[in-house]
């Protein structure tokens, strides 16, 4: 068997002689679900391509899209003959999957916005049958800490669908900023979504905070654009409103949100220019919580993912604790202590989206209490999230901040450009298991899959999150996709050749050598190392004057 370069591996990939010849007037015939794939195949290829809109068979050679109802929802077949490539799915993220493979099997260049490719394409002959191992298969993208523009998510989306990640999970609001427009409550965006100033360097109370202001927001049209856009790729965008604690954005702009201190009203709170958390929690009046389900009200026009993220992690009770209304409102409640009006304020917004067909996304704080079974925990805390979700037969994402918490540092070389947390190397990533061991199959039946976080405090553009997301990522679409347990030489081997794709697409993602590439590269003269040497002196000392 010929080896291949496919990433993530498929379930079964079988060689046959020949290869399938693509010229410029090749024609594409279209089961009905097949649309996106198609277009997405079109935008690779040369303008002038043809394609057929129905469900009859090809004259002469061609790509057929063929409708199989038996397949799995997400699963696909490709089988490439020297006269036609046939693909088969059940469903357009099925179909969308295929396009995925299809396009690593055409070599290099595909990945380009333009190229001076010949205009035929070999495609090596071969039979491919492929689905996924879990459900849920996602990345978290950070835009509250720093703001990543619309574009620059729509290059995410186009990644993360040609790694067949088919969740966005988007955090778009924190203490440091509110990142999505609610036309009911335009300071949200006129104020919230703004600071003035931003901590440098790691969270503790000597790290200093620079004069520069930070910001922006998506539009509704924003929202619509990228969602409709990743649904284009099958991928979902699932959004989060962090409640009701990581709020001090929104007290900032509308200061009857938060807890009065001893003098009476709460007022001069600012966008928190710091990193950790803030000690302002929501408080817990009937009007805040209908506050915010006019906020989740225009978030769910916005966003149809059954899945709707409303935080629920790290919430400051001290507030709560020395607030006489605050303790008042508690005992109103029957609750044991001011505590609890963390889960009573999420229980609240909870059964108002379900009520709408949603369903809460949550951390694994919301452990701490009764939680029901129609809710989806975030285990970022290990067995205390994931094991306690499993044991209690709550659905559960593993997200782990020691193998998945991709703003974690990559090795321990002190030159690392975000030095922070402990070690996340793409071996370790390569070994992550989502299903304890202990685990028996009736609890492991709860976890719906994985995602990576990538929190933002100290990734501040675009190269910083591709230097930290890029190669990791091809680590656990593989782990998530083909399943654990994976080689991993084999993977190591592969994804040399995955890399060029990478670098078609322009992605700066972390090199192999580590954060000073030039050292391990043969050739390099002595004269060379110093200057590259120097530049990165130059960098680090610029980026500490801008930061």
């Amino acid at each position: 068997m010929r080896a291949h370069t496919l990433i993530p591996r498929p379930r079964l990939y079988e060689t046959a002689d020949g290869a399938f010849t693509m010229t410029e007037s090749i024609e594409v015939v279209q089961a009905p679900d097949a649309a996106d794939a198609v277009a997405l195949l079109a935008e690779r290829l040369w303008a002038g391509a043809r394609i057929r809109v129905d469900k009859s068979e090809c004259d002469g050679a061609g790509i057929r899209f063929v409708e199989d109802a038996e397949l799995a929802s997400e699963a696909y077949s490709i089988d490439v003959t020297p006269l036609a490539v046939t693909i088969a799915a059940a469903s357009a993220s099925g179909f969308g999957h295929a396009v995925a493979t299809l396009l690593q099997l055409m070599g290099e260049g595909i990945w380009r916005a333009a190229s001076a490719l010949p205009r035929t394409i070999e495609i090596p002959a071969c039979l491919i049958e492929d689905e996924p191992a879990f459900e849920w298969r996602g990345v978290m993208i950070d835009v509250a800490r720093h703001f990543l523009p619309a574009r620059e998510v729509l290059r995410i989306v186009d990644l993360l669908a040609m790694h067949k990640f088919n969740r966005l999970h988007l955090h778009l609001t924190d203490d440091q900023g509110w990142r999505v427009e609610i036309r009911a409550f335009p300071r949200l965006t006129e104020v919230a979504s703004w600071r003035d100033r931003t901590q440098v360097g790691a969270d503790d109370a000597t790290a200093p905070e620079i004069t520069r202001p930070h910001g922006g927001f998506y539009t509704q049209d924003d929202i619509r654009e990228i969602v409709a856009y990743a649904a284009g790729r099958g991928v979902e965008v699932v959004p989060e409103i962090d409640l009701p604690g990581h709020s001090q954005a929104a007290i900032s702009a509308y200061p009857e949100l938060g807890v009065p201190g001893p003098g009476g009203a709460l007022q001069g709170v600012e966008v928190y220019p710091r990193w950790g958390v803030s000690a302002y929690p929501l408080n817990a009046e009937n009007a805040t919580v209908d506050f915010f389900r006019t906020v989740l009200d225009e978030v769910l026009e916005l966003f149809p993912s059954v899945d709707i993220g409303l935080g629920g992690d790290e919430v400051p009770a001290g507030p709560w604790e020395v607030d006489p209304r605050s303790q008042q409102l508690a005992r109103e409640r029957g609750l044991t202590g001011p505590r609890e009006l963390q889960f009573w304020f999420l229980e609240q917004l909870r059964t108002h989206i379900q009520q709408k067909g949603r369903r809460m996304l949550a951390w694994d704080e919301v452990l701490e209490h009764e939680v029901t079974s129609d809710v989806t925990v975030l285990g970022w805390r290990g067995d205390a999230g994931i094991g306690e979700a499993l044991r209690r037969g709550i659905p559960v994402i593993a997200c782990p901040d020691n193998q998945l918490y991709f703003d974690y540092r990559q090795s321990d070389d002190p030159r690392e450009p975000i030095p922070v947390g402990v070690v996340v190397g793409l071996r370790e990533v390569y070994g992550f298991d989502p299903v304890p061991a202990w685990a028996t199959p009736e609890q492991a039946s709860f976890l719906r899959g994985a995602q990576a976080n990538l929190w933002a405090e100290h990734l501040e553009d675009a190269r910083a999150r591709d230097y930290m997301l890029w190669p990791r990522a091809c680590a656990l679409t593989e782990v998530l996709w083909s399943g654990p347990g994976g080689d991993f030489d084999d993977f190591a081997e592969r994804l040399g050749a995955h890399l060029r794709r990478l670098d078609e697409r322009g992605v700066e993602y972390r090199r192999a050598s580590g954060p000073l590439p030039w050292q391990e590269r043969p050739g390099v003269s002595g004269r060379v190392q110093n200057q590259m040497e120097r530049q990165q002196e130059i960098d680090e000392l610029t980026s500490a004057i801008v930061r």
